[in-house]
Protein backbone atom coordinates (compact mmCIF):
# COMPACT_ATOMS: atom_id res chain seq x y z
CA UNK A 1 0.00 0.00 0.00
CA UNK A 2 1.61 3.18 -0.93
CA UNK A 3 1.51 5.79 1.79
CA UNK A 4 3.02 8.81 0.46
CA UNK A 5 1.62 11.11 -1.89
CA UNK A 6 1.46 10.39 -6.06
CA UNK A 7 3.28 13.45 -7.79
CA UNK A 8 3.38 12.96 -11.18
CA UNK A 9 2.13 15.22 -14.62
CA UNK A 10 -1.87 13.04 -13.99
CA UNK A 11 -1.87 14.42 -10.32
CA UNK A 12 -3.75 17.98 -11.70
CA UNK A 13 -6.55 19.78 -9.59
CA UNK A 14 -9.08 21.40 -12.08
CA UNK A 15 -9.05 24.86 -10.64
CA UNK A 16 -5.06 24.43 -11.98
CA UNK A 17 -6.33 23.43 -15.70
CA UNK A 18 -9.30 25.36 -15.99
CA UNK A 19 -7.09 28.59 -17.14
CA UNK A 20 -5.29 26.53 -19.30
CA UNK A 21 -5.69 25.02 -23.42
CA UNK A 22 -2.25 22.64 -23.28
CA UNK A 23 -4.47 19.82 -22.39
CA UNK A 24 -6.46 20.99 -25.74
CA UNK A 25 -5.59 19.71 -29.13
CA UNK A 26 -8.20 21.70 -31.76
CA UNK A 27 -7.34 19.51 -35.29
CA UNK A 28 -5.82 21.82 -38.22
CA UNK A 29 -7.63 21.82 -41.73
CA UNK A 30 -4.95 19.99 -42.59
CA UNK A 31 -5.69 17.34 -40.46
CA UNK A 32 -9.76 17.25 -40.62
CA UNK A 33 -8.03 16.74 -44.65
CA UNK A 34 -6.26 13.92 -42.97
CA UNK A 35 -9.38 11.98 -41.83
CA UNK A 36 -11.22 12.80 -45.27
CA UNK A 37 -9.12 11.18 -47.26
CA UNK A 38 -8.31 8.11 -44.75
CA UNK A 39 -12.52 7.65 -44.88
CA UNK A 40 -11.88 7.62 -48.28
CA UNK A 41 -9.19 5.01 -48.52
CA UNK A 42 -11.73 3.08 -45.60
CA UNK A 43 -14.22 2.58 -47.68
CA UNK A 44 -12.66 1.99 -51.15
CA UNK A 45 -11.58 -1.57 -49.41
CA UNK A 46 -15.26 -2.56 -48.79
CA UNK A 47 -14.74 -3.84 -45.52
CA UNK A 48 -17.03 -3.21 -42.72
CA UNK A 49 -15.93 -1.39 -39.84
CA UNK A 50 -15.09 -3.64 -37.42
CA UNK A 51 -13.01 -5.48 -40.10
CA UNK A 52 -10.98 -2.28 -40.80
CA UNK A 53 -7.00 -2.08 -39.35
CA UNK A 54 -4.91 0.88 -39.14
CA UNK A 55 -3.19 0.42 -42.73
CA UNK A 56 -6.84 0.64 -44.14
CA UNK A 57 -7.30 3.96 -42.47
CA UNK A 58 -3.82 5.85 -43.18
CA UNK A 59 -3.35 9.15 -41.09
CA UNK A 60 -0.03 10.53 -42.32
CA UNK A 61 -0.17 14.00 -41.09
CA UNK A 62 -2.38 12.84 -37.74
CA UNK A 63 0.55 10.22 -36.91
CA UNK A 64 2.44 12.72 -35.34
CA UNK A 65 -0.98 13.73 -32.85
CA UNK A 66 -1.99 10.43 -32.31
CA UNK A 67 1.58 9.15 -30.93
CA UNK A 68 1.39 12.50 -28.36
CA UNK A 69 -2.28 11.89 -27.76
CA UNK A 70 -1.08 8.16 -26.95
CA UNK A 71 2.08 8.96 -24.95
CA UNK A 72 0.00 11.63 -22.60
CA UNK A 73 -2.54 9.01 -21.97
CA UNK A 74 0.21 6.24 -20.81
CA UNK A 75 2.20 8.40 -18.76
CA UNK A 76 1.41 12.01 -18.96
CA UNK A 77 -2.49 13.81 -17.75
CA UNK A 78 -4.53 11.00 -18.48
CA UNK A 79 -6.75 12.74 -21.04
CA UNK A 80 -6.65 14.58 -23.90
CA UNK A 81 -9.19 16.90 -25.36
CA UNK A 82 -9.53 17.08 -28.98
CA UNK A 83 -12.06 20.01 -30.61
CA UNK A 84 -12.55 21.20 -34.14
CA UNK A 85 -14.21 17.85 -36.21
CA UNK A 86 -17.21 19.35 -38.29
CA UNK A 87 -19.54 17.42 -38.00
CA UNK A 88 -22.74 19.20 -39.76
CA UNK A 89 -20.35 18.57 -42.79
CA UNK A 90 -20.71 14.91 -42.44
CA UNK A 91 -23.04 11.98 -42.95
CA UNK A 92 -23.43 10.25 -39.21
CA UNK A 93 -22.06 6.73 -40.72
CA UNK A 94 -19.28 8.99 -42.33
CA UNK A 95 -18.26 10.74 -38.39
CA UNK A 96 -18.46 6.96 -36.80
CA UNK A 97 -16.11 5.76 -39.49
CA UNK A 98 -13.52 8.47 -38.69
CA UNK A 99 -13.99 8.58 -35.10
CA UNK A 100 -13.27 4.44 -35.08
CA UNK A 101 -10.29 5.14 -37.16
CA UNK A 102 -9.19 7.68 -34.99
CA UNK A 103 -9.36 4.67 -32.75
CA UNK A 104 -8.05 2.22 -34.67
CA UNK A 105 -4.56 4.01 -34.22
CA UNK A 106 -4.69 3.83 -30.45
CA UNK A 107 -5.80 0.66 -30.02
CA UNK A 108 -8.08 -2.04 -30.50
CA UNK A 109 -11.87 -1.72 -29.35
CA UNK A 110 -13.46 -4.21 -27.05
CA UNK A 111 -16.98 -4.92 -26.04
CA UNK A 112 -18.75 -2.71 -23.96
CA UNK A 113 -21.81 -4.30 -23.16
CA UNK A 114 -23.14 -8.36 -23.26
CA UNK A 115 -24.44 -8.04 -26.87
CA UNK A 116 -20.70 -7.34 -27.96
CA UNK A 117 -21.21 -3.83 -28.90
CA UNK A 118 -18.27 -2.19 -29.93
CA UNK A 119 -18.98 1.59 -30.89
CA UNK A 120 -21.23 2.47 -28.05
CA UNK A 121 -24.01 5.33 -28.61
CA UNK A 122 -24.60 7.48 -25.51
CA UNK A 123 -27.95 8.64 -25.50
CA UNK A 124 -31.11 8.71 -23.49
CA UNK A 125 -33.41 6.00 -24.87
CA UNK A 126 -36.52 6.57 -22.55
CA UNK A 127 -34.85 3.55 -20.33
CA UNK A 128 -35.98 3.85 -16.68
CA UNK A 129 -32.63 4.63 -14.76
CA UNK A 130 -34.47 2.50 -11.24
CA UNK A 131 -34.60 -0.53 -13.48
CA UNK A 132 -31.12 -2.67 -11.83
CA UNK A 133 -30.55 -3.77 -15.47
CA UNK A 134 -30.85 -0.22 -17.28
CA UNK A 135 -27.27 1.13 -17.71
CA UNK A 136 -27.35 4.96 -16.73
CA UNK A 137 -25.78 5.81 -20.04
CA UNK A 138 -29.33 5.13 -21.51
CA UNK A 139 -30.91 7.84 -19.60
CA UNK A 140 -30.46 11.08 -19.09
CA UNK A 141 -30.00 11.39 -15.09
CA UNK A 142 -26.78 12.56 -13.52
CA UNK A 143 -24.09 10.29 -14.24
CA UNK A 144 -21.78 10.50 -10.83
CA UNK A 145 -17.83 10.60 -10.86
CA UNK A 146 -17.24 6.70 -12.27
CA UNK A 147 -14.32 4.56 -14.57
CA UNK A 148 -15.36 2.92 -18.25
CA UNK A 149 -13.73 -0.34 -18.82
CA UNK A 150 -10.54 -0.96 -20.75
CA UNK A 151 -7.51 1.01 -20.99
CA UNK A 152 -8.90 4.01 -22.89
CA UNK A 153 -12.38 5.38 -23.09
CA UNK A 154 -13.20 7.69 -25.95
CA UNK A 155 -16.41 10.46 -25.99
CA UNK A 156 -17.30 11.52 -29.12
CA UNK A 157 -20.08 14.80 -29.35
CA UNK A 158 -22.36 14.24 -32.65
CA UNK A 159 -25.13 16.74 -30.36
CA UNK A 160 -25.55 18.09 -27.23
CA UNK A 161 -28.86 18.37 -25.36
CA UNK A 162 -30.98 21.41 -25.13
CA UNK A 163 -29.02 22.03 -21.74
CA UNK A 164 -26.90 20.58 -18.96
CA UNK A 165 -25.34 17.47 -19.94
CA UNK A 166 -21.92 19.13 -18.96
CA UNK A 167 -19.25 16.44 -18.21
CA UNK A 168 -16.64 16.48 -15.59
CA UNK A 169 -12.85 14.68 -14.84
CA UNK A 170 -11.01 14.77 -12.11
CA UNK A 171 -7.76 12.96 -11.41
CA UNK A 172 -7.53 9.63 -9.43
CA UNK A 173 -4.55 10.54 -8.41
CA UNK A 174 -5.42 14.13 -7.02
CA UNK A 175 -7.83 12.14 -5.16
CA UNK A 176 -5.69 9.33 -3.23
CA UNK A 177 -3.69 12.47 -2.11
CA UNK A 178 -6.29 13.95 -0.23
CA UNK A 179 -7.44 10.46 0.86
CA UNK A 180 -4.29 9.92 2.44
CA UNK A 181 -4.19 13.23 3.79
CA UNK A 182 -7.69 13.70 5.33
CA UNK A 183 -8.54 10.02 5.95
CA UNK A 184 -5.47 7.61 6.42
CA UNK A 185 -7.07 5.11 8.19
CA UNK A 186 -9.44 4.52 5.21
CA UNK A 187 -6.60 4.26 2.79
CA UNK A 188 -6.29 0.32 3.11
CA UNK A 189 -9.68 0.02 2.34
CA UNK A 190 -8.76 1.02 -1.35
CA UNK A 191 -7.24 -2.14 -1.87
CA UNK A 192 -9.24 -4.31 -0.63
CA UNK A 193 -11.86 -6.06 -2.48
CA UNK A 194 -15.07 -4.39 -2.92
CA UNK A 195 -18.10 -6.91 -4.19
CA UNK A 196 -19.62 -5.39 -7.66
CA UNK A 197 -23.09 -5.88 -9.41
CA UNK A 198 -22.70 -7.21 -13.12
CA UNK A 199 -25.98 -5.32 -14.25
CA UNK A 200 -27.19 -8.47 -15.21
CA UNK A 201 -24.38 -8.88 -17.80
CA UNK A 202 -22.66 -11.77 -16.50
CA UNK A 203 -22.26 -15.03 -18.50
CA UNK A 204 -24.36 -18.16 -18.26
CA UNK A 205 -23.28 -19.93 -15.08
CA UNK A 206 -21.57 -16.80 -13.85
CA UNK A 207 -22.12 -14.85 -10.10
CA UNK A 208 -23.91 -11.72 -10.47
CA UNK A 209 -21.46 -9.67 -9.00
CA UNK A 210 -17.87 -9.86 -9.03
CA UNK A 211 -14.89 -8.90 -6.99
CA UNK A 212 -12.56 -6.89 -7.62
CA UNK A 213 -10.29 -3.64 -5.10
CA UNK A 214 -10.79 -0.06 -5.67
CA UNK A 215 -6.97 0.57 -5.95
CA UNK A 216 -3.99 -1.36 -7.22
CA UNK A 217 -0.78 -0.47 -6.90
CA UNK A 218 1.92 -0.84 -10.01
CA UNK A 219 5.25 0.51 -11.01
CA UNK A 220 4.56 4.12 -12.31
CA UNK A 221 2.06 4.72 -9.16
CA UNK A 222 -1.86 3.84 -8.28
CA UNK A 223 -4.30 2.97 -10.97
CA UNK A 224 -7.96 2.79 -9.60
CA UNK A 225 -11.21 1.73 -10.89
CA UNK A 226 -14.58 3.32 -9.54
CA UNK A 227 -18.27 2.80 -9.97
CA UNK A 228 -19.91 3.78 -6.46
CA UNK A 229 -23.43 2.55 -7.92
CA UNK A 230 -22.53 -0.83 -9.38
CA UNK A 231 -20.93 -1.32 -5.41
CA UNK A 232 -23.98 -0.19 -3.88
CA UNK A 233 -26.42 -2.28 -5.99
CA UNK A 234 -24.05 -4.93 -5.35
CA UNK A 235 -25.92 -4.96 -2.01
CA UNK A 236 -29.11 -6.53 -3.16
CA UNK A 237 -27.55 -10.10 -3.76
CA UNK A 238 -28.10 -12.08 -0.42
CA UNK A 239 -24.42 -13.81 -0.96
CA UNK A 240 -22.79 -10.58 -1.18
CA UNK A 241 -21.27 -9.07 2.84
CA UNK A 242 -22.95 -5.92 3.72
CA UNK A 243 -20.63 -2.56 3.34
CA UNK A 244 -19.40 -1.81 6.39
CA UNK A 245 -19.59 1.67 7.88
CA UNK A 246 -15.79 2.24 6.84
CA UNK A 247 -16.50 1.58 3.60
CA UNK A 248 -19.77 3.53 3.26
CA UNK A 249 -17.29 6.10 4.74
CA UNK A 250 -14.43 5.57 2.10
CA UNK A 251 -17.39 5.78 -0.79
CA UNK A 252 -18.79 8.83 0.37
CA UNK A 253 -15.40 10.37 0.65
CA UNK A 254 -14.69 9.66 -3.19
CA UNK A 255 -17.64 10.84 -4.46
CA UNK A 256 -17.80 14.05 -2.01
CA UNK A 257 -14.04 14.95 -3.19
CA UNK A 258 -14.71 13.74 -7.03
CA UNK A 259 -17.80 16.76 -6.76
CA UNK A 260 -15.32 19.69 -5.11
CA UNK A 261 -15.26 21.75 -7.90
CA UNK A 262 -11.69 22.90 -7.37
CA UNK A 263 -10.70 19.78 -8.26
CA UNK A 264 -12.61 18.47 -10.98
CA UNK A 265 -12.52 20.04 -14.48
CA UNK A 266 -15.76 20.79 -15.72
CA UNK A 267 -16.85 21.31 -19.59
CA UNK A 268 -19.44 20.94 -21.56
CA UNK A 269 -18.75 18.83 -25.18
CA UNK A 270 -19.52 20.31 -28.41
CA UNK A 271 -20.24 18.82 -31.54
CA UNK A 272 -17.01 17.19 -33.41
CA UNK A 273 -15.31 17.28 -29.58
CA UNK A 274 -13.49 14.08 -28.31
CA UNK A 275 -12.48 13.29 -24.71
CA UNK A 276 -9.76 10.39 -24.90
CA UNK A 277 -9.15 9.12 -21.53
CA UNK A 278 -7.20 6.69 -19.38
CA UNK A 279 -9.74 4.31 -17.30
CA UNK A 280 -7.68 4.34 -14.09
CA UNK A 281 -6.28 7.29 -14.19
CA UNK A 282 -9.02 9.96 -14.78
CA UNK A 283 -12.83 9.30 -13.43
CA UNK A 284 -15.22 11.22 -15.54
CA UNK A 285 -19.01 12.19 -14.79
CA UNK A 286 -22.01 14.08 -17.14
CA UNK A 287 -24.36 16.18 -15.30
CA UNK A 288 -28.82 15.76 -15.91
CA UNK A 289 -29.70 16.85 -18.83
CA UNK A 290 -32.81 18.23 -21.40
CA UNK A 291 -32.87 16.95 -24.50
CA UNK A 292 -34.50 18.77 -26.92
CA UNK A 293 -37.97 16.86 -28.64
CA UNK A 294 -37.29 16.56 -31.91
CA UNK A 295 -35.63 13.40 -32.40
CA UNK A 296 -33.11 14.37 -34.80
CA UNK A 297 -31.77 16.91 -32.55
CA UNK A 298 -31.04 14.65 -29.34
CA UNK A 299 -28.13 14.67 -27.77
CA UNK A 300 -25.76 11.72 -29.06
CA UNK A 301 -22.39 10.97 -28.02
CA UNK A 302 -20.33 8.28 -29.51
CA UNK A 303 -17.94 6.24 -27.38
CA UNK A 304 -14.95 3.49 -27.81
CA UNK A 305 -13.19 1.57 -25.03
CA UNK A 306 -9.71 0.65 -26.25
CA UNK A 307 -7.46 -1.53 -25.13
CA UNK A 308 -4.48 0.64 -25.66
CA UNK A 309 -1.29 0.25 -27.66
CA UNK A 310 2.18 -0.13 -26.35
CA UNK A 311 2.82 -1.04 -22.28
CA UNK A 312 0.03 -0.51 -20.38
CA UNK A 313 0.97 -2.92 -17.89
CA UNK A 314 -0.02 -1.08 -15.22
CA UNK A 315 -3.88 -1.64 -16.57
CA UNK A 316 -6.25 -4.10 -14.57
CA UNK A 317 -6.82 -7.16 -16.54
CA UNK A 318 -9.69 -7.82 -15.41
CA UNK A 319 -11.30 -4.59 -16.81
CA UNK A 320 -8.74 -4.32 -19.57
CA UNK A 321 -10.58 -6.23 -22.03
CA UNK A 322 -14.35 -5.28 -22.17
CA UNK A 323 -17.24 -6.57 -20.89
CA UNK A 324 -17.67 -10.75 -21.67
CA UNK A 325 -20.53 -11.10 -24.71
CA UNK A 326 -22.95 -13.41 -24.27
CA UNK A 327 -25.81 -14.96 -26.56
CA UNK A 328 -29.01 -13.65 -27.21
CA UNK A 329 -28.69 -10.35 -26.14
CA UNK A 330 -29.58 -7.23 -28.60
CA UNK A 331 -27.18 -4.73 -29.01
CA UNK A 332 -27.76 -1.19 -28.58
CA UNK A 333 -25.51 0.44 -31.13
CA UNK A 334 -28.32 0.91 -33.91
CA UNK A 335 -28.78 3.71 -36.06
CA UNK A 336 -29.41 6.77 -33.87
CA UNK A 337 -33.00 7.64 -32.86
CA UNK A 338 -34.38 9.48 -35.51
CA UNK A 339 -31.10 10.72 -37.10
CA UNK A 340 -31.16 11.52 -40.71
CA UNK A 341 -27.31 12.09 -41.49
CA UNK A 342 -25.89 15.03 -42.98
Amino acid sequence: MRTEPLDSPATWRGCDLAGRTDWIHRLTPEEVADLEQALAVARATGRTLDALTPKDFPLPVLTPALDAWLATLQRGRGFVNVKGLPVDRYATEDLEWMYWGLGLHLGTAVSQNAAGDLLGHVRDTGADPKDTSVRLYKTRVELGFHSDGADVVGLFCLRQGRSGGATRLVSTDTLYNEILARRPDLLPLLYEPFYWDRNEEQAPGEEPFFRLPICREHEHGVGFFYIPWYIRKAQRHEAVPRLTPEQHALLDLIDGLAADSALHLEMRLEPGEINWLKNNTALHARTEFVDHEDPARKRHLLRLWLTARGDWSDADPLVQGGIPTKTGVAPDAAPPLGDTGA
